[in-house]
């Protein structure tokens, strides 16, 4: 199966279990692996039948800004069941990284897979 992957994308939003985190937006910084097949676009040069990682860009930062989530936990499982239901992907891994959650470290968050890879 082949990899679209988006790296680096930051969003501001609403995240956070403290009284102080819900007063503010604060970065968090996504990269997002989807398998696709993408043999049927390289044949055709056509992008229609390709995953348009425009449009999952546009879709994941409407879905993140607008979500106020508790738990980084929730955020993340959300964005995968909406892109792997709204562009049909078979597989995801998201790393979600909240920067600045915790003073000594640089980086902080969470890596998931969901679905399975095929051939």
């Amino acid at each position: 199966m082949d990899i679209i992957f988006l790296g680096g994308l930051e969003i501001d939003t609403v995240i956070g279990i403290y009284d102080w985190e819900r007063e503010i937006k604060q970065t968090i910084v996504l990269d997002i692996e989807m398998a696709y097949d993408i043999s049927k676009a390289a044949e055709t040069d056509d992008i229609a039948h390709t995953l348009d990682y425009k449009a999952v860009t546009e879709r994941v930062v409407e879905f993140v800004e607008q979500s106020e989530f508790f738990l980084v936990e929730k955020l993340i499982e959300e964005i995968a069941a909406m892109l792997r239901q709204e562009f049909n992907i078979p597989w995801i891994r998201i790393v979600l990284n909240k920067k600045g959650a915790i003073t000594r470290a640089k980086d902080v968050g969470i890596i998931i897979e969901r679905g399975e890879k095929k051939p």
